[in-house]
């Protein structure tokens, strides 16, 4: 019997992504989308005959996490994957307080996800080896992340000019004209955003800001 699977993600371009990595295999069908956790429940009101749920976590308006502990409370033998491309400790953590069955990076490939939803259905944890070390490391040195003060993000007046041009699709050449400074400054402006922001690409880096109403 095919394994029945949702989808939720509000980036629409990453859905079919993840939905062209499932095509691959017969023995997985794609039910339905969502675009966020709000959207999710709404679907399973109307149908909630699925074996797994792909889960992002950045989501506006209810987000990965906490549609997790909400679709857990009132369906606990769905299980949910948490599909992202962030692999901080505090959403590790938060993931799997929730109730999450495993944590996959969307940079997975078709057969290691194939893998790890079987694994999942199978009583297992799906999880890339970072992810499982960084567990392990939570694990083994406990975070209270409820007691930690949440931290604003502070960026520069320059940072947040760099970042509004990124989000424009602008290279660095472009940034450093537009902004009458050298590509190796901009570079630099670059390499500190990411750290700031604790992400790993443009395309995190843009997200995160606007979740987060710095642009």
């Amino acid at each position: 019997m095919s394994t029945r699977i949702a989808i939720v993600d509000d980036n629409v371009f990453l859905q079919k992504a993840v939905a062209e990595k499932l095509s691959f295999f017969d023995d997985l069908t794609l039910k339905y989308t969502a675009i966020n956790g709000n959207d999710l429940l709404a679907k399973l009101e109307k149908d909630k005959n699925l074996d797994l749920i792909l889960m992002d976590i950045e989501m506006p308006e209810c987000n990965g996490i906490e549609a997790t502990k909400i679709v857990k409370a009132k369906y606990p033998q769905l299980k949910i994957i948490m599909l992202t491309v962030f692999d901080n400790d505090e959403n590790i953590f938060n993931a799997i307080k929730a109730g999450a069955d495993g944590y996959l990076l969307k940079e997975v490939n078709p057969k290691e996800l194939h893998q790890g939803i079987i694994e999942t259905l199978n009583g297992g944890a799906a999880m890339n080896p970072s992810i499982a070390l960084k567990t392990l490391k939570l694990l083994r040195n406990p975070v209270d992340f409820e007691a930690k003060e949440q931290e604003d993000i502070k960026l520069t007046t320059r940072e947040v000019e760099v970042l509004e041009q990124l989000s424009k699709g602008l290279n660095y050449n472009q940034i450093a004209e537009n902004l009458f400074l050298s590509p190796s400054t901009v570079r630099k402006h670059i390499e500190n955003i990411y750290s700031k922001l604790q992400v790993h690409s443009k395309i995190e880096a843009v997200q995160k800001a606007k979740d987060n109403n710095i642009i």
